[in-house]
């Protein structure tokens, strides 16, 4: 089945479509995550056409009966799609308890621009009534109209030595990677844009909605021009460990607003720590993590930088181990070792 994109009526398969019809054959609610532009909305309209009513917390009048009345919104035999549920989190408890009445498979389908797990204001998690699934920004062969993400279950399933020549035997086409850094994945930018002018005014557009809009339903920002220059020294620390203390000097911030900024910037997905990696997991635990970000295109645009560097080409193979990793339904870690894959291919 064809999924989305969407601008020009242009429709590119996701990967994470086989995982999300699986999960709404089992569970009762399936929650897709994701930053916001990933293509989360057309994706569940594009799934499941007619089969589900499509109500978005966008929209002012539904925001309203959500806070008037949500039983209204979640009741009834027909299958609900509610778009951007964290812009009122104790709607959650209204879909617990609708399932809880009559619970059924694919009952609901929602989507949220954060991690609703992460989110302070969420006391509902859903737990045993929904499975949770992650849109990250379009990989290569997504936009190449594959919907797929790289070999990595083909990979895994031989020895590291053997990677080179099961790589040699793919027919993807070659492209160079500077160029899919600089566009990112966002659909928009990536898909159906061409040049660099015009998607540095779609990133500076991103990141003011982000900002002025999107920051704001997590939590109260007073500072807006504080937290744009966390963000830009975040984009500048690609693929380094996260040293709270030297970027609370660097941004003349102190170090609990640091702290608590790069959280809003991993519960909106827009930023990616990675774990660091060590045979004891404990000591994993205890080690500092690795920071990148959720979309090359946008870090390039906020770090100010014209050229990729070496950090982009990991932060690529990272984004597209995440779109595998979260597509799958065995648990697999992804840990600081990007640098050992790019050495072995």
């Amino acid at each position: 089945m064809d999924i989305i994109h969407d601008v020009n009526r242009l429709t590119l398969p996701r990967y994470v479509q086989a995982a999300l019809t699986q999960r709404l054959r089992v569970m009762p609610a399936v929650v897709v995550t994701g930053a916001r532009q990933t293509g989360k909305s057309t994706l569940i309209q594009v799934l499941t056409p007619g089969e589900r009513r499509f109500l978005s917390l966008d929209d002012l009048d539904v925001m309203e009966l959500t806070r008037r009345d949500p039983e209204a919104l979640v009741g009834g035999s027909i299958p609900v799609a509610l778009d951007e549920v964290q812009r009122e989190p104790d709607l959650l408890l209204a879909v617990k308890r609708a399932i809880d009445r009559r619970r059924r498979a694919g009952q609901f389908l929602l989507t949220g621009s954060a991690n609703l797990l992460l989110m302070r204001g969420v006391s509902e998690s859903l737990a045993g009534r929904a499975s949770y699934l992650t849109l990250w920004p379009m990989t290569r062969r997504e936009q190449r109209g594959l919907g797929h993400c790289g070999l990595w279950e083909e990979l895994i399933a031989v020895e590291d030595t053997d990677w080179i020549n099961r790589l040699r035997k793919d027919s993807a086409a070659v492209e160079d990677w500077r160029a899919l850094a600089r566009r990112g994945g966002f659909p928009i930018p990536a898909v159906h844009m061409t040049t660099a002018a015009d998607r540095a005014v779609w990133f500076e557009g991103y990141v003011r909605t982000y900002l002025e809009r999107d920051l704001q339903t997590l939590s109260s920002i007073a500072a807006l021009p504080d937290f744009r220059r966390l963000m830009r020294a975040a984009c500048l620390r690609l693929g380094q460990m996260v040293n709270q203390t030297e970027l609370s000097r660097d941004v003349a911030l102190p170090q609990p607003t640091v702290h608590r900024y790069i959280n809003l910037l991993e519960t909106s997905f827009l930023l990616v720590r990675v774990p660091a990696y060590a045979v004891n997991r404990t000591k994993r635990l205890m080690k500092s993590p690795k920071l990148y970000w959720g979309d090359t295109g946008l870090a390039l645009h906020l770090g100010g930088l014209g050229a990729p560097t070496g950090a982009h080409l990991e932060n690529l193979v990272l984004n597209d181990l995440l779109c595998w990793r979260d597509a799958r339904t065995e648990r697999t870690e992804i840990l600081s070792i990007v640098a050992k894959v790019l050495a072995i291919l």
